[in-house]
């Protein structure tokens, strides 16, 4: 390992992986830190369902042999209903996956550093040119990258992309065997990836069920520290009480059992609206910054794409004669989070909030209504169309509507606000 890089990036998920792949193959020197032993890489902290899309795959090159599990469908289900779309997508192995993209990286000339952990920045004149780890040694970047996910050891010195832990995501991910994936009374699960919305297993939040073969699954619970979570949340009980509960009180997971050695996936991220996501010499990206999707999350495809934006933004600091890491140099990063990343934010975090404060017999009556409209609406209200978003929406919905209005008036933050 050498003392001095063009970039430096902390952490080696799917966002600094993937910034870590597209630097080196424009002949960057980058240096990823990342906590784990190359051994263990990935520990079983890491949560994701692993769920994407096609358009995910073929814009990053993703190989089907990280790939689990092809579906055709996806299916929502309520605790009386349930609707089921066309669509294909691919359930991941989430280790498998990660595992790629370092070796992606490192074949295109990037180096990596195991069993380091980030403490913080090293600054000169109130400017960031390098990280601490394994407690004092340090390394120095003309831009440094924060992608550690929310512990966020260097945005959150630096002020950047201030994660106020509010509307936290705690999550919980098995993979089990033994599954009746076709119970009557609810959906066809084969070759699907399943998301539930019932505040009894996952208060102000949902669970899956991603199919990953024959009688095998992705099962997973997370709940969501927001105002129906506070109401409806059980007194003392953990996210693993939540997923037991779920496993002892559906009927399809009667005969399933966790598959021996499968990993147990956790972790958490935050949605809510990011703030400045770059300063002088310094992006974060990935789930560094909080995340805003309201459905599908595809938490994998963001990072990725948070990561590809970064690259393209040091290239455009680096690639000068007299490089010009400024902020305003490096602007270019938060444009194409908001122009591609995660355009209509606000619109989408209207959505979020929406979706999971309405009550359980709201949720029924949601799958009845896209099950009564054209297959594009749910896709777009997702995507932050407000004249879809008014589709699924009802004259009894304005009570809530208005009680969510005056709570949001009442955050001096306006963080929610839509306008």
């Amino acid at each position: 390992m050498n003392d001095e890089y063009d970039v430096v990036i902390a952490g080696a998920g799917p966002a600094g992986g993937q910034c870590a792949r597209d630097l080196a193959a424009r002949d960057y020197d980058v240096l990823v830190l990342e906590t784990e032993p190359e051994a263990e890489f990935p520990r079983q902290s890491n949560k994701s369902t692993a769920g994407t899309f096609p358009s995910m795959m073929s814009a990053f090159g993703v190989p089907g042999d990280v790939v689990q599990q092809y579906t055709d469908s996806v299916v929502l289900e309520s605790p009386n209903e349930h609707f089921t779309r066309d669509l294909s997508g691919a359930v991941l192995d989430f280790a498998a996956f990660k595992r790629w993209l370092v070796a992606e990286a490192r074949e295109n000339g990037a180096e990596f550093g195991f069993d380091a952990r980030v403490a913080g920045p090293v600054m000169d004149g109130g400017e960031i040119v390098g990280v601490r780890f394994d407690g004092d040694r340090e390394v120095y970047g003309e831009i440094v990258i924060d992608a550690t996910g929310p512990s966020a050891p260097l945005a959150s010195e630096l002020g950047v992309s201030t994660l106020e832990r509010e509307n936290q995501a705690i999550g919980i991910d098995y993979h089990m065997e033994g599954i009746d994936l076709d119970h009557e009374g609810y959906g066809d699960l084969h070759d699907a990836m399943m998301l539930r919305l019932d505040h009894d297993i996952a208060p102000g939040g949902y669970s899956w069920i991603f199919h990953t073969g024959e009688d095998t699954a992705k099962v997973g619970v997370c709940y969501i520290q927001n105002e129906r979570h506070r109401e409806k949340a059980k007194s003392g009980m953990t996210i693993d009480g939540y997923m037991q509960h779920w496993l002892d009180t559906d009927p399809r997971f009667e005969n399933a059992s966790k598959i021996e050695g499968g990993e147990v996936l956790r972790g958490s991220a935050h949605i809510q609206m990011p703030g400045r996501m770059h300063t002088d010499s310094f992006m974060a990206i990935g789930d560094t910054v909080p995340t805003i999707d309201p459905l599908w999350g595809e938490g994998i495809n963001k990072c990725m794409q948070s990561g590809r934006a970064a690259a393209i933004a040091s290239d455009h600091a680096l690639t000068p004669k007299e490089p010009d890491t400024s902020a305003d140099r490096l602007s270019v990063y938060e444009d194409l989070w908001h122009e591609q990343v995660a355009p209509k934010m606000k619109s989408r975090l209207l959505m979020t909030e929406i979706l999971y404060l309405a009550p359980n017999d709201r949720y029924d009556r949601l799958m009845t209504d896209l099950n009564r409209l054209d297959d594009e609406t749910l896709s777009r209200a997702n995507d932050g169309d407000k004249a879809a978003i008014r589709k699924l929406l009802h004259l009894s919905d304005i009570p809530e509507l208005v009680t969510w209005a005056k709570r949001r008036l009442r955050d001096p933050s306006n963080r929610w606000n839509p306008a």
